[in-house]
């Protein structure tokens, strides 16, 4: 599946007009909101709701895409599956150690979370996976203006 993007680049004068199409090779639909969700928690404890839907639906609709939260959801319980991220319960009342709230699997999360309770971060397997093959990732450094 190809997906094209229309992008203003910001170029100088009469350029800045004209849009640019980015072709995303052999990139499906599915994996590229799987690495928008995995590139989201690459750095830190991230959730769906406060975070991680932000970002996914706005670098998702630089390719016209329409992301919605399940979209989202069912990236988290992939990546969970294949061992590239975990969730976690991060409650004040836990301790100085993040990681202690680890939870078993993919936690349900058919509502919005107003409490902002479960994050998610990435595994060492999901952080070597991310770091291995950045040619998916179709914006220029953190200008995040398409290539």
């Amino acid at each position: 599946m190809n997906l094209t993007i229309e992008s203003n680049l910001g170029l100088s004068t009469s350029a800045s007009r004209a849009a640019q199409s980015v072709d995303i090779d052999v990139m499906e639909r599915r994996e590229l909101i799987r690495r928008l969700v995995l590139n989201s928690i690459c750095d830190d404890f991230e959730n769906v709701d406060q975070i991680i839907l932000r970002d996914v639906t706005r670098d998702g609709s630089k390719f016209g895409l329409t992301i919605e939260r399940s979209d989202i959801v069912d990236a988290l319980k992939g990546l969970i599956e294949d061992g590239l991220a975990k969730a976690y319960l991060l409650l004040g009342t836990m301790g100085p150690d993040p990681f202690a709230g680890e939870l078993p699997g993919m936690p349900p999360l058919d509502v919005v979370e107003e409490n902002f309770q479960t994050y998610f971060y990435i595994t060492k397997k999901g952080m070597d996976y991310h770091l291995a093959d950045d040619s998916w990732w179709p914006f220029e450094d953190d200008a995040e203006t398409p290539k």
